[in-house]
């Protein structure tokens, strides 16, 4: 079931994304050579303590989860796709680093991600990286009223695949509200005109990811969490929270850097 957001909820939705907003910055600008995935996840707890939030990403298990998810920061690094844990791991010249991360603010919940290189970048992780935010700003174009869930799923995929990337088959975006992962599911791949109509007060997260090798394989490590390309090339992960409203898509994780 899908509940539509209030105003009023949506506004609350937008200081949890600012939390969201934030912390991704902060983790940003401490990613560094040397400085350990680990680090990384404190800095990113900090941000949640100042602001008196808490994270929907700690202690979670989903079905597939052999165990909780341990940290508050998913961290990524080169030829992880998504859902990595973050560890003693420093970061080298020249990796390319996923970081998603979600708050809880007052009942509600705010999930982004983003993918930047460490260092000197490689002219194809910076393509890469181009590409999935064009996917991402192309699924928020297309997060209007009266369009399907299947045009934002088009529009992103259309983007992935004319790059000549790959997309992880059964990995996508969501809705969220009260709960990080709700009601509807929101491919990144798909056919226009097709699925739930999209109305005011419905928040989705939209977030592409995509295989540099343009490959769709993947599998998950030992862990069980993190998912890493079959191919061993890289990927990228872009998202952010969107209210659907009547005068268009609301970016509710917006950063300022």
């Amino acid at each position: 079931m899908v509940e539509l957001k209030t105003d009023t909820s949506i506004d609350a939705m937008y200081e949890a994304g600012q939390v969201v907003g934030r912390a991704l910055t902060a983790v940003r600008k401490a990613s560094d050579v040397g400085v350990s995935l680990l680090e990384l996840d404190e800095v990113a707890h900090d941000v949640l303590r100042e602001a008196g939030a808490t994270s929907p990403f700690l202690g979670y298990r989903p079905s597939f989860a052999p165990t909780a998810f341990p940290a508050v920061l998913c961290a990524s690094v080169n030829d992880a796709i998504v859902h990595g844990i973050p560890t003693r791991h420093k970061l080298r010249d020249g990796d390319l680093v996923s970081m998603d991360f979600g708050a809880e603010l007052g009942g509600w919940v705010g999930d982004s991600a983003l993918s930047f290189t460490v260092g000197t970048p490689r002219p194809a992780d910076v393509r890469l990286i181009e590409t999935a935010e064009r996917a991402l700003a192309a699924g928020i174009a297309a997060a209007v009223v009266g369009n399907r869930i299947g045009d934002i799923a088009h529009a992103i995929g259309t983007v992935c695949r004319q790059g000549g990337y790959g997309i992880p088959d059964g990995f996508g975006g969501h809705g969220i509200g009260r709960r990080m992962h709700e009601d509807p599911g929101v491919p990144n791949e798909g056919r226009p005109g097709r699925g739930m109509k999209l109305r005011p007060g419905m928040v989705l997260a939209i977030e592409p990811m995509l295989i540099g090798g343009g490959t769709d394989g993947y599998h998950a490590d030992a862990d069980g969490w993190t998912l890493r390309t079959n191919d061993g090339s890289r990927a990228a992960h872009a998202e952010h929270t969107v209210a659907i409203t009547e005068t268009g898509p609301r970016i509710l994780t917006a950063r300022t850097d």
